[in-house]
């Protein structure tokens, strides 16, 4: 009776027909990117100082510079830790007022100006940027600055929910429906983030992206390693990871292009409704349906790459089976996973692992992001670094296995992390931002591969399998058993690669 990968080796394990469905949903990966990470530049927040009515009356009076007016009418900087008070505070002063001279005009108020009472903002703020971004538009700064990280927490806070229970939609509807209707609230709550007319609808519209977003990526990463052979896996489960990466690269040239957060937000939003097409130019999971005892679709499936890719099927499709011996139709089950001790464990370890990478991941691009001197060129730099991460990966995980370049990655992120904490050098900041962001790369990209290797197919959603999205502890469980707690072997593994699987 064949299965799967023997029937693939056949047709071709990744012919042409699965090389056009990878690179379609490779867009998906792509399109992650600015959802996740598109706060460095929605988020993004300009120098500005507080809106004074009569200041810019008096200013073109006296005929100042736009150096002389900041001179004249904000607050000095004072000592070290007060920088924002030339950005939050302002004099208590009518700038109106006609006893103002051209000259020093507080002079006639005060001998010194630290004399002067200082208030809050009471007009808003003047902004020194060309574009915009929710900063600028809701006044995001001094005290409701904290509500920027409020809109990038109901990403994360999304992709946690949403794991909770799109993997098991995957699981149990299939992972070609689960994509499908993603990618459709995707591209929806992404145009109603750009059209949304104030912050708490705003935050809302973006829970929800964050809630299906990540779903789309996890069933087209799932979907993808199921229909290709076992001898392409590894590289097509990197490779479609390395598509995020591309996002990224280009989201430092689409922001650059578009200033403006809502066409920002507009721009990578519209495209997700292309996805939609893919009801008929992507498969359902061969191997899923065999799962659900659905044969005769699979074998529909089968015969078609076979077509495609310029194979007769063979004869023996008709009685096609799924290695894993599933007896009956199975349901996932989020206990499934935590069903034996040793499989406890092994999940409550990489729940934490995947925790602290995500944690990691985030901050080290919000830091390039808060501390760079050209906001669009160290981002993109930084975007870079994450292509030799992959090249790593696929470099040493047949030569070496999983748990040394594992813990190897996690060292050098450690390691630059606490770095970073006495570097006052801006460049040498940025090096070791970069290497350490290599590092947790290499870590996310290894833990996402375990989730393939490692899990039976009727709960391979259910591992909540996603890619630098969860700041909670939400990941790729290593180790599987089947429901009649046998241990799970996949199939395309060889004794001399188990051995460097995670340990027990």
């Amino acid at each position: 009776m064949p299965t799967v990968d023997a029937v693939l080796e056949q047709v071709g394990e990744f012919g042409w027909y699965q090389k056009q469905v990878f690179l379609s949903l490779c867009l998906i990966s792509t399109a992650l990117a600015p959802i996740y990470l598109g706060i460095v530049f929605l988020g993004f927040s300009p120098p500005h100082r507080c809106r004074s009515p009569g200041v810019s009356e008096l200013s073109r009076r006296c005929g100042w510079s736009p150096a002389e007016e900041l001179n004249y009418t904000l607050p000095s900087l004072g000592a070290a830790g007060e920088a924002s008070l030339r950005q939050c505070m302002q004099y208590a002063v009518d700038w109106n007022q006609s006893t103002l001279g051209c000259l020093d005009p507080l002079a006639s108020l005060a001998a010194n100006r630290s004399q002067l009472p200082l208030v809050p903002c009471q007009h808003g703020w003047v902004y020194d940027t060309p574009g915009s971004s929710i900063v600028t538009e809701f006044n995001l700064v001094c005290a409701d600055a904290w509500k920027v990280d409020l809109f990038q927490s109901c990403v994360n806070l999304g992709f946690f929910l949403g794991s909770l229970g799109i993997g098991y939609i995957a699981d149990r509807f299939g992972r070609k429906l689960c994509l499908l209707a993603t990618s459709l609230v995707t591209a929806l709550s992404g145009v109603l983030t750009a059209v949304a007319p104030d912050y708490t609808s705003m935050l809302l519209f973006r829970l929800l992206q964050g809630m299906v977003s990540k779903g789309s990526w996890m069933s087209g990463y799932t979907l993808i390693t199921e229909c290709v052979g076992s001898g392409s896996r590894r590289t097509v489960a990197i490779l479609y990871q390395v598509a995020f990466s591309v996002g990224l690269a280009g989201l430092s040239g689409l922001a650059y292009a578009m200033p403006h957060w809502r066409w920002l937000q507009l721009a990578v939003s519209l495209p997700a409704f292309f996805f939609l097409l893919y009801y008929w130019c992507v498969p359902e999971s061969p191997r899923w349906l065999l799962s659900q005892k659905r044969n005769t679709q699979a074998m529909k499936i089968m015969a078609h790459i076979a077509r495609k890719n310029g194979r007769l099927p063979p004869a023996d499709l008709k009685i096609l089976s799924l290695e894993e011996d599933v007896t009956e139709r199975q349901s996932p089950s989020f206990m499934d996973l935590l069903r034996t001790p040793n499989l406890r464990k092994r999940t409550f370890i990489l729940m934490y692992l995947w925790f602290t990478c995500a944690v990691v991941y985030q901050g080290l691009v919000m830091h390039m992001g808060a501390t760079s001197q050209n906001l669009y060129l160290d981002f993109f730099y930084s975007a870079l670094v994450e292509f030799p991460a992959a090249l790593v990966i696929l470099v040493t995980i047949d030569r070496i296995g999983r748990i040394y370049p594992l813990a190897v990655s996690n060292l050098v992120a450690g390691a630059a992390c606490l770095v970073m904490l006495f570097t006052s050098l801006h460049w040498l900041n940025v090096v070791v931002a970069c290497l350490g962001r290599m590092g947790i790369t290499i870590v996310l990209q290894m833990v996402c591969l375990v989730n393939t290797e490692l899990y039976p197919t009727f709960i391979r959603g259910a591992g909540p399998d996603g890619r630098r999205n969860d700041a909670a502890p939400s990941g790729d469980q290593g180790s599987c058993f089947a429901r009649d707690h046998r241990r799970c072997e996949p199939a395309e593994e060889s004794k001399a690669q188990r051995k460097h699987d995670l340990p027990s």
